[in-house]
Parts: structure tokens; sequence; C-alpha cells
């Protein structure tokens, strides 16, 4: 079965690169004592950390709860991070694992409309017909998956929606490449499966027969 990807929701691997490296000089003046470098740290990531936790939790002032907590972890921890490794990994990983930590602590699956999520830059400029198809796609995509469980829905959000690599998928959820294929397959039967009973013509959209 061909990955559910959703076109025009990832970053590429240029502005991640890029990313990268604005990080690794802020974190640098993190360790050599600014003050202000780590509120820039927090501005760089905010919105992709609110996004990740929102989609695993489905709740927006929960996610906004957890984004506090992991960048309160992160300012605790920052010392321990390995700057040979890539900074988003290691701070999605924290996200993933708050955002598994709050589902299982309260038990449910939740969803809110797509509308509370706040825009993201590059699609401020989208025309109306392709804002429309945007969050119709993420919609039935959000509410899909709310069959997962949470290792089905962290691999399948951060591959398949958030487009991250698998050596990076398997690093952030700190398991076997393979492991993260199994849960990845897993997401995307019952994602399909979903998709076909409530709207099978996002299958055609997304190129999937």
């Amino acid at each position: 079965m061909k990955a559910l990807t959703i076109k025009g929701l990832k970053v590429t691997d240029e502005d991640s690169e890029r990313l990268e490296r604005a990080t690794k000089e802020i974190i640098a003046r993190i360790k050599q004592g600014d003050n202000k470098a780590f509120s820039q740290l927090v501005k760089l990531y905010r919105n992709q950390v609110a996004s990740l936790a929102y989609r695993m939790v489905g709740d927006y002032d929960e996610a906004a709860d957890i984004t506090q907590n992991v960048f309160v972890k992160t300012t605790k921890n920052i010392w321990r991070y390995d700057e040979t490794k890539k900074f988003y990994t290691w701070l999605y990983r924290i996200t993933v694992n708050a955002s598994i930590d709050y589902m299982r602590k309260h038990h449910r699956y939740r969803h809110e409309s797509i509308d509370e999520i706040p825009e993201k830059a590059d699609e401020k400029h989208d025309t109306p017909d392709i804002s429309l198809q945007r969050v119709r796609i993420r919609q039935y995509i959000d509410e899909a998956a709310g069959s997962l469980n949470d290792k089905q829905k962290a691999a399948f959000m951060l591959r398949d929606v958030d487009g991250c690599h698998i050596d990076d998928v398997a690093n952030i959820m700190n398991m076997p490449e393979a492991t993260v294929r199994w849960y990845l397959h897993r997401a995307r039967a019952k994602i399909r499966k979903e998709l076909l009973k409530k709207c099978p013509q996002l299958l055609l959209t997304l190129g999937l027969k």
C-alpha cells in the first residue's frame, strides 16, 4: 500500500537543514550563558511542537499545556542534548512522550475542529480553493486517526503528516526502524479502512486506489 502522505503539509529537506543550522547556533549561545537565546529557541519551535501535540491529543487547550511542559523539560535537559544529532528529533521525542503520557493518563482520544489550529506561515497565501481542500483533507485524516493506538498514531503523524524520514521517526520513537514500519503499516491500514467507509473519494485525492 502506498503511503498516505499529505502533500503540502511537510517541511522540505532544505528548510530542515536551514532550521538545524540556526538551532545549533542558538544552542551554542545558550551554553555560553546567553539568557535571551532560549526564548529564541522556543519561538523557533513553538508552532511545530504545538501542532504535533495537537495531532496527538486532539484538543487545542491541552496541546498548549503539553507544549508548555515540553519546553520546561527542554530547559532542564538542554545540556543533555547531543549536538551531533538532529535537534528536532530530540525535541519531537519529548513532545511525543509527553503527549502519550497525557493520553494514557486521561484514557481518551478527542478531536476538536481543525479550524482551531493556527495557520502555518506558508498556508496564509493559499487560494480559497486550496485552503478548503487542505482543511478537508486534514479533517478526514484527523478523524480517521482516532482509530489508532498511541504508537501507531505517533508513527503515522510523524511520517505521513509531518513527513519525517523513517530513520528520524525511529529516533524520535526510540525504537528500531523495522518496528516503526510495522506500526506505520498497521496505522495506514486502519486509516485507509476508515477513509473507505467515510470518504472514499479522498483516496483518489491522495493518489490511492
